[in-house]
């Protein structure tokens, strides 16, 4: 058995099409949506990352700007750019990209951010949103997975998903918008005793524990979804994700490669996020 690729990019691409007629929509309408980044110092990391993201804006015609700000600024400094962004009407997103550098608080830069802006889906009333299954501003990754299921019509109800990874930002809310979906959801984590014990009796593997090749072939149910959120820079330079891919094609009924996965639909989450921000904030 040699898995079907879940295309993230492809989608992505499609996605991102379909949201640039909606902005010229809006746009002639009067509302021309917008999107603020926040970088502090020059990760090359985070350079890549909003670069990306402000390339994506560009590509759908949203109004995009990056503010960017000294490796030494203060916490107070960081707090005073978000509010002023949070006040700004031309702009219906922010995003504060992380990590943030030592001594800063970034959960209270993070939910600094204003909740009709929080287009990353941070802040913990739209967290809050999704256990009570009415999702507002959904966590871009998440929700970029559910979109590739849904496209590929990868059936969830009653089916067992295993999530490796319990971040805020990825683990927590992709379970629970799996049991919204009316899968049976275990979550476990790199350090979870025998993981491979869950992997196999799971139809759908979610990867996002942030460590390479963590899951192999071995460890899947054959014909099982795989969906690999990780990235990971291995010691050559190369990039890998927390699914070891050439073992788990062999096995997997379909699964999702790194880098071309999961990475362009974070991004495109991201643009409808704000085009949905936007639109609200409106009042459409």
């Amino acid at each position: 058995m040699t898995a079907r690729i879940l295309d993230g990019a492809a989608l992505a691409g499609t996605l991102l099409a379909e949201l640039r007629a909606k902005v010229q929509v809006l746009q002639q309408s009067g509302l021309n949506p917008g999107l603020a980044a926040v970088q502090v110092g020059d990760s090359p990391a985070s350079r890549v990352y909003v670069r990306n993201k402000m390339r994506a804006c560009q590509e759908v015609g949203l109004h995009s700007e990056t503010h960017q700000l000294p490796a030494d600024c203060t916490e107070q400094q960081l707090l005073d750019c978000v509010a002023r962004l949070n006040a700004d009407a031309r702009v219906h997103g922010i995003i504060v990209q992380l990590p943030l550098p030592r001594g800063v608080d970034t959960m209270r830069v993070v939910q600094s951010v204003a909740i009709e802006k929080d287009v990353d889906g941070f802040n913990w009333r739209n967290l809050g949103a999704i256990v009570d299954a009415h999702p507002q501003l959904v966590p871009c990754t998440p929700l970029g997975v559910m979109k590739m299921l849904e496209h590929d019509a990868i059936p969830l109800e009653g089916r067992h998903a295993v999530v490796i990874g319990r971040s805020s930002i990825v683990g927590k809310p992709m379970a629970l918008l799996l049991v919204a979906a009316g899968a049976t959801v275990t979550v476990c984590n790199s350090k979870t005793p025998d993981l491979a014990r869950h992997t196999r009796e799971a139809d759908i593997v979610i990867a996002a524990a942030g460590r390479a090749r963590l899951v192999t072939g071995a460890m899947l149910k054959p014909g099982a979804v795989v969906v690999d959120v990780g990235i990971n820079r291995l010691p050559d330079g190369k990039l890998a994700g927390d699914v070891d891919f050439a073992s788990a094609r062999e096995v997997a009924g379909w699964i999702s490669p790194v880098p071309g996965g999961v990475g362009p639909m974070t991004v495109a989450m991201l643009i409808h996020n704000t085009v949905t921000a936007a639109r609200r904030i409106a009042g459409r």
